[in-house]
């Protein structure tokens, strides 16, 4: 059936998501394993963060382990060794957990970043012993899990933003702008003539989160005038929000009165992408 923006709705997204959260760096899988049952993981390499998850052969989601880390910058592995190590402990955590060695993983890339990034990450993977299935781009991530055939997907990242318009799970266009969580800790530390370590803390502190919104929203309005470019050739709607980055009370209303049209938000938006990645593990 043709999708439309109508027909198409977050609310089994957001059933999914909302039985993952638990999950992440929890002490137990969703359910237990059955013997010899293949598994589907995905890495995710953010800037801010790394995330392991881990789905059945139906795409349900059994565990997720979860680190911040400063091993990317800008889409790219800045800190190679850093980044092995860090998937190498969340790799442990998620096998002490479910009791079952980790063989393979797909991981992501950042659209437009080149082959050069998608081969640093697939090193990444194999380093911490897993055999590579396939290196996709993000918002195609995003847009399978979120199993958006057309509109719109909006990845804010720590370093950038992905801009990615979908026709019948065709990509017709796809832009990576470099503005994400990285711009609004640096805009924090200027305002509060603070570290930008301190400003970090202070942007993921939910109980600031009115107080660092209206110095952080021309960020949010520069990313949202940047996405308005792009959907100017290439309108594609629904528009849906995923990222940690995006994760602010007024995020949406801001986005949406820039952009001039309605914009989603799954809840949790900050692990759309990393299932999505994990669906691609065949």
């Amino acid at each position: 059936m043709k999708q439309t923006a109508r027909s198409w709705t977050l609310a089994k997204t957001d059933q999914i998501l909302q039985q993952f959260a638990p999950l992440v760096n929890g002490q137990k899988p969703a359910r237990k394993l059955k013997p010899n049952e293949k598994l589907k993981v995905g890495v995710d390499l953010g800037t801010s963060s790394i995330v392991l998850t881990i789905l059945d052969e139906q795409d349900h989601p059994l565990y997720g382990a979860f680190e911040y880390a400063k091993v990317v910058r800008d889409g790219m592995v800045e800190d190679y060794m850093g980044a092995v190590q860090v998937l190498k402990r969340l790799k442990m955590q998620a096998e002490t957990v479910l009791n079952r060695t980790l063989t393979s993983a797909c991981g992501a890339i950042p659209p437009g970043t080149g082959e050069n990034s998608a081969k640093v990450v697939a090193n990444v993977i194999e380093a911490a012993e897993m055999e590579v299935e396939k290196i996709v781009d993000e918002p195609t991530a995003a847009a399978k899990f979120l199993h958006l055939q057309t509109g719109t997907v909006v990845d804010v990242g720590g370093g950038t933003t992905g801009i990615s318009i979908f026709r019948q799970h065709r990509l017709v266009k796809v832009v990576d702008e470099p503005t994400g969580g990285s711009h609004m800790t640096l805009v924090l530390a200027g305002y509060h003539h603070t570290t930008v370590d301190k400003a970090e803390a202070l942007k993921r502190d939910p109980k600031q989160d009115s107080a660092n919104f209206p110095i952080i929203r021309p960020v949010i309005e520069k990313m949202a005038t940047i996405t308005k470019n792009v959907m100017t050739t290439q309108s594609a709607k629904p528009v849906v929000i995923v990222g940690g980055a995006s994760n602010f009370k007024e995020f949406v209303s801001a986005f949406s009165h820039t952009l001039g049209c309605e914009v989603q938000r799954p809840i949790f938006p900050q692990f759309v992408t990393p299932l999505g990645i994990a669906m691609y593990d065949k």
